[in-house]
Order: structure tokens, then C-alpha cells, then sequence
């Protein structure tokens, strides 16, 4: 029996419009460490002056109101909080990027970016404070609770720009998530659903070097961690995450990118986490100071100041206006975070099912009947 093969030459698919957000072999980068302008080719627009200036101001007033944070920590009024120092750059970007009617999801550790989109510090911290809920509105603000777990904000945030889609607004989803959130399979699914359905989603990896004490060689063999949306047919780039002028550059481009209806794009942004994982972590024991010191001298706001003061657009007047600012702002917040707030017992039985069962009810009964008790002793 002879069996002929027929070979069938099939024209290729036309390029996607991704091929804009491809990798390059280096990072984009506007400032070097010096806060002096580089010779690299721009691949981007430069962000217009008054654009940095403002973010220079949100900047100061997010690292204050973290340096703050992490002070209330050490007075008990948090129970665990996670610093962004060294990350400013990034989060300050990213919320830059947005429209108000654009939704963010945020981790754990993006409080400055929730801080830049106009919510009340008090209410962001609330709920490292011990409330059982996100302290704001989310669907006032546009902006989902701050996700604990690794990853699954992603699937959020698909979920929500893919609806969106359908329903024909222009709206962008900016999801955050580390370095250790792409080894979790809710990156990658996210990633896939949200390159199959074209969901208008940016996502952001603020790659600052450890998934809390594993450094990022032991967690991935790619070139870099945007080459990953490669492989998913996604729109990717890679951003010297502490020049806030690449990364205000990166994030408006892709945010109108993906709003163009291009599909979803991966930028990762290479930073450091300065500060241990939480106030309960020991960095000292999975990494040497002198790397930190090495990163320090990279600090994204300094680099935008300085670069600013060169070009006469900031100078000590304004820079102290806008530290004066920043210290009202962390005093208010200090005001906010030690008034007590009221807590009701029976909080613990409301809201965890929609038709308590009877054990939950006999529970809630005893409570009532204990609290009673003790109103009738006092």
C-alpha cells in the first residue's frame, strides 16, 4: 500500500498587534541611578513635565505615608504590614496610568498605589489593623481588596476587563502581583484567558528580587520574567521599575495599548524590596546588607528629583512644600489609626452564610445571652 503525504503551505496568521510590547534584550530606562538623563534610544514617549512633577509629589506623599505605616507597626496599631520602600516608582505609575472609571487589583504590599488613587489611608490600612473587611469601597474606588493570596487577583482582573469588554466601555484592569505570583498556576491561567479573550488587562510584575526569602534565580529560567507573555501571545515589556520616568513612559503606553483593544500586555518592572518582607520577617537571614546598600543607591525618588531640579522644575521651596505636605498627611493618618473603632460581637455570625444554620444560630444565641448577662453586671 502506498500512502501519499500532502503537504499544504498555510500563510501565517498577520502579526498581532503585540509586536509593539516585545522585550527588548535591556530594560527601558530614562534616568541612570544619578537621576541623569541616559543616551539610550527612547522607546517610548518621555512623560510631559507636569506629569513628573505631579508624580514626584505623589511619590513623597507615598513613601511618608509608608514610612508611617511601618511606624504602626512598631506601636502595635498594625498587626502586620508590608513595605513597598524602594517600590514607589512602581505603584506610583501604576495608578498614574488610570482612569477613574479603570479598575485596579492590588496585593498585599501595593497600599501607595491605593493611597495615589485617592482613598483614605485610614481605610487602607483598616484591615491590618484587624477589621474584618476592606476598610473602603471597592466599587466606589474602583479598586478590588488587597489580595493576601498569590495570585489570584489576576483571575479577578481578567475576569472583570473581559466584562467590561463585552459590555463596549474602554475600561483597563491594572493587576499587581511580585515575582513569586508567576510561579503560581493562577498567573498563567490568567494570562491565557486573558490572551484568548483579548481582556484589557495590564498586567504588572514588580519583580523586586525575592518571593519572600527565594531569590528569583530559584524560581524561573527565563530570560526575564515579561518574556513569559511570549509564550501566551501577549504584548510584553520589561522596565527599570526605579526610573519613575521609564516607568510612567511604560505604563501610559501600555494602558493605552491595551485600551485600543490590542489585547492584554505583561510589563515587569525590575526593583528591590528595601525593607524585610513584613515587620515579621528577617531579611538578614536570606540576604547580605550589602546588596540592600547597592539598592539604596538606586532610589527612584531621589532619581526623579534630582532630574527635576536640572531642569529647574523643582527647587528647595517646592520640594519643602511638598515634604510639609507629606508630614500632614502622616500626622492625620497617626490621628485616624488611634481612634478605636466599634466592634459588634455578633459581627461574627453575620455575613458568613445567607441562611445561618442551626448550630450557627445556637452559637449566636449563647453570645446574646452572655452579653446580656453582662450589660445586667455593669
Amino acid at each position: 500500500m502506498h500512502l501519499e503525504v500532502v503537504v499544504t503551505l498555510v500563510e501565517p496568521p498577520l502579526a498581532r498587534p503585540y509586536r509593539k510590547f516585545l522585550p527588548a534584550d535591556t530594560a527601558v530606562q530614562y534616568l541612570d541611578s544619578a537621576g541623569a538623563l541616559t543616551e539610550s534610544e527612547a522607546r517610548y514617549p518621555r512623560p510631559g513635565d507636569d506629569r513628573l512633577v505631579e508624580m514626584h509629589r505623589n511619590m513623597v506623599l507615598g513613601k511618608r505615608f509608608d514610612q508611617q505605616a511601618t511606624a504602626l507597626t512598631k506601636q502595635g496599631r498594625l498587626a502586620v504590614y508590608p513595605s513597598s520602600r524602594g517600590q514607589e516608582a512602581c505603584q506610583i505609575a501604576a495608578a498614574m496610568s488610570l482612569r477613574p472609571t479603570d479598575w485596579m487589583f492590588p496585593t498585599y504590599r501595593d497600599s501607595v498605589a491605593l493611597a495615589a488613587r485617592g482613598i483614605d489611608p485610614v481605610e487602607i490600612l483598616s484591615m491590618l489593623a484587624g477589621d474584618w473587611h476592606c476598610g473602603y469601597d471597592p466599587a466606589a474606588h474602583r479598586s478590588a481588596p488587597q489580595c493576601t493570596p498569590l495570585a489570584t487577583q489576576l483571575l479577578h482582573a481578567t475576569g472583570v476587563a473581559y466584562g467590561e469588554h463585552r459590555k463596549g466601555n474602554d475600561t483597563v484592569a491594572l493587576a499587581f502581583c511580585g515575582d513569586g505570583a508567576t510561579s503560581e498556576g493562577d498567573f498563567h491561567e490568567a494570562l491565557n484567558f486573558a490572551a484568548v479573550f483579548q481582556a484589557p488587562v495590564v498586567f504588572l510584575v514588580q519583580n523586586n528580587g525575592f518571593a519572600i526569602s527565594v531569590p528569583l534565580a530559584r524560581q524561573s529560567a527565563a530570560p526575564t520574567l515579561a518574556h513569559k507573555g511570549v509564550g501566551y501571545g501577549i504584548g510584553s515589556e520589561q522596565v527599570d521599575g526605579n526610573d519613575p520616568v521609564a516607568m510612567l513612559a511604560v505604563m501610559d503606553e501600555a494602558a493605552n495599548f491595551v485600551r485600543a483593544g490590542n489585547g492584554p500586555v505583561i510589563v515587569e518592572a525590575h526593583t528591590y524590596r528595601i525593607d524585610a518582607h513584613t515587620n515579621a520577617d528577617d531579611a538578614t537571614r536570606y540576604r547580605d546588607s550589602s546588596e540592600v546598600e547597592q539598592w539604596l543607591g538606586r532610589d527612584p525618588l531621589t532619581r526623579l528629583e534630582t532630574y527635576l531640579r536640572s531642569r529647574n522644575l523643582l527647587d528647595d521651596k517646592s520640594v519643602e512644600a511638598v515634604t510639609a505636605e507629606a508630614d500632614t498627611a502622616a500626622a492625620a493618618l497617626r490621628a485616624g489609626m488611634n481612634v478605636d473603632r466599634p466592634h459588634d460581637p455578633l459581627d461574627l455570625f453575620r455575613h458568613v452564610f445567607a441562611e445561618p444554620t442551626p448550630q450557627l444560630r445556637e452559637q449566636q444565641a449563647q453570645v446574646q445571652a452572655e452579653l446580656a448577662a453582662e450589660s445586667e453586671e455593669h
